[in-house]
């Protein structure tokens, strides 16, 4: 996906276009206003591209590369018209073409970030590879294949893709010839072709005492943020874009509407996520504290610019560094998260409640990540079926 980087303080676009890597620099100088400016530009570029609608001299028309793409589509538009007058016309698009109708149909239903996630997968791996090839060639031993070649020697990447990954590369690609299958009436070449087994990780929430210490030795400034991220089991950009009219001081309520991905505002990451979050005592006072510092502002934990805080910088300045500082074991932010629900299980808060606490419609999701933290909620230790045979043995042994 294209990015923006900073160079003697002026940025730069890095994308890449036809497999070549393009750097194309401006006269903006490094500043948040125009990272926001020169990112919606990049987007607008990754979808034009994934589109096949990108003319290079349109964005950069003083820029050498734009010759150099200009003569490249020449060739390929005199080689094309050489081979259609030898070959009959096939009506059914190549992959490019159909992604960009496909796309067109979906983007309605999708957020802004979904969809530029979409547009970057397909532009990473299905479009470089399969883009120029009608629908109705692409085979299943061509799909295997490119599945291998990404799991073996990634592009762009130093080491092997992991299982989740190689599948978030295919899923789109496999929605797109799904839906073309039907419409132009060929067998789908993905017919039975499995998505790669992930192996299982496990959660690594932090204990009452780690809590504690981490909030002790934090910097002052960010107390406040973290103990509403321990405290609450509020995702990252719930918290980030947390605004003061959703907090309820007199009922002692969070409520959860909004959620920040991108630097947008958007909704949250699904209905069931739509909740209220009881105020503990240390959230209570915490907020409280908080309100003395961003209560003008609009959002509860701003940067001095009064905007949402930017979670890769946090992260990077403040999570991991005390991490260290303190010798705790280096694990991501959404470790709070996973804090959150493992206590409240081991207070004995019922399960119903946590799951709404969470955001979760059911308490499938309790039980089957968080119980094995917390053995005496649940009786899932033995302890219970092993009184059990004991007491029985026993009066038995009396009774004879």
């Amino acid at each position: 996906m294209a990015s923006v980087n900073a160079r003697n303080g002026l940025l730069y676009l890095d994308f890449r276009y036809k497999g070549q890597r393009c750097r194309e620099y401006t006269k903006l100088a490094d500043t948040v206003a125009h990272r926001k400016r020169l990112e919606k530009v990049g987007t607008r570029i990754e979808a034009e591209i994934i589109l096949g609608t990108f003319v290079y001299r349109n964005y950069f028309p003083d820029s050498k590369r734009a010759d150099v793409f200009e003569e490249y589509d020449q060739k390929v538009e005199a080689a094309r018209k050489s081979e259609a007058g030898e070959e009959a016309e096939d009506s059914t698009p190549t992959l490019a073409e159909f992604a960009q109708i496909w796309l067109s149909e979906k983007q309605v239903e999708w957020r802004d970030s979904h969809y530029k996630a979409v547009v970057g997968t397909l532009q990473a791996y299905a479009i470089p590879t399969f883009g120029e090839k009608k629908l109705n060639d692409i085979t299943k031993a061509e799909i295997l294949q490119f599945r291998a070649t990404l799991a073996k020697d990634p592009l762009r990447k130093s080491s092997a893709l992991k299982a989740s990954t190689v599948n978030k590369a295919i899923t789109p690609f496999r929605m797109i010839m799904n839906e073309a299958a039907e419409r132009y009436d060929f067998t789908s070449p993905f017919l039975g072709v499995k998505s790669l087994k992930i192996q299982r990780t496990d959660i690594e929430p932090f204990s009452l005492d780690e809590v504690s210490l981490f909030l002790t030795k934090v910097r002052e400034d960010y107390k406040a943020y973290y103990t509403v991220r321990f405290f609450t089991g509020m995702r990252t950009g719930e918290v980030d874009g947390l605004r003061w009219k959703y907090i309820d001081f007199e009922r002692r309520e969070i409520l959860v509407r909004e959620s920040v991905v991108q630097n947008k505002m958007t909704y949250t990451k699904n209905d069931g996520s739509q909740r209220e979050i009881f105020m503990s005592q240390p959230v209570y006072d915490a907020l409280r504290e908080q309100h003395k510092v961003t209560g003008g502002q609009e959002f509860v934990f701003c940067n001095r610019d009064g905007n949402p805080l930017y979670h890769h910088n946090v992260t990077r300045r403040i999570w991991h560094p005390t991490l260290r500082y303190l010798g705790l074991k280096r694990r991501p932010p959404y470790q709070t998260r996973h804090t959150a629900a493992t206590l409240w299980l081991a207070a004995g808060e019922a399960p119903e409640w946590i799951a709404r606490q969470m955001g979760h419609t059911t308490t499938e999701m309790l039980f089957r990540v968080y119980s094995r933290y917390v053995p005496n909620l649940t009786r899932q230790d033995g302890s219970a079926f092993e009184r059990l045979i004991l007491t029985g043995l026993s009066e038995e042994s009396e009774n004879s």
